[in-house]
């Protein structure tokens, strides 16, 4: 059922290092279609952007991506564009500006402190929780709405 989420839906998996993370990430990205939107959400310092980093060069973009913090929304062009939103700095009223609805259009959309997300947003999705377990290590776990959540949560548990 759209905009609910099973409670079996968890998927955890455990990183030790930055690098380990990008490379889930990596994987993941050959999973993304165009419509995607991918939710993060979790503590500054887990591993959002570095997972992000991950997609990025999964789906062959080029450059170094930061957080968008400061520009909000960044466009990476690979195989299939791939828009970076952070939220952390907007309150939900103000997402409406930002014009996700566009990206979501033409790419898939990786939203940053994705709980700031207005909930109709939410209603096919796949979220990611970071935790922070150890000084390298980082917990994520994944769990979905909707019938493309629930696909892109079937590629996620997948992954190697």
């Amino acid at each position: 059922m759209t905009g609910t989420r099973a409670p079996d839906a968890v998927a955890p998996r455990r990183t030790d290092s930055p690098e380990a993370t990008e490379r889930l990430g990596e994987a993941f990205a050959a999973h993304l279609a165009v419509g995607d939107l991918v939710v993060l959400t979790g503590p500054l310092g887990a591993g959002k952007t570095r997972l992000v980093a991950g997609l990025a060069r999964g789906l062959g973009a080029r450059g170094r991506v930061r957080s968008p913090s400061f520009t909000l929304l960044h466009e990476y062009a690979g195989t299939l564009p791939l828009f970076h939103a952070d939220l952390y700095r907007l309150e939900t009223r103000e997402v409406d500006a930002l014009g996700l609805d566009e990206a979501l259009e033409r790419g898939a959309l990786v939203v940053e402190w994705g709980e700031r997300l207005p909930g109709a947003s939410l209603g096919d999705a796949l979220t990611i929780t970071f935790t922070i377990d150890g000084e390298h290590a980082r917990g994520l776990s994944a769990n979905a709405t909707g019938p493309r959540g629930a696909e892109l949560l079937t590629a996620w548990r997948a992954l190697p």
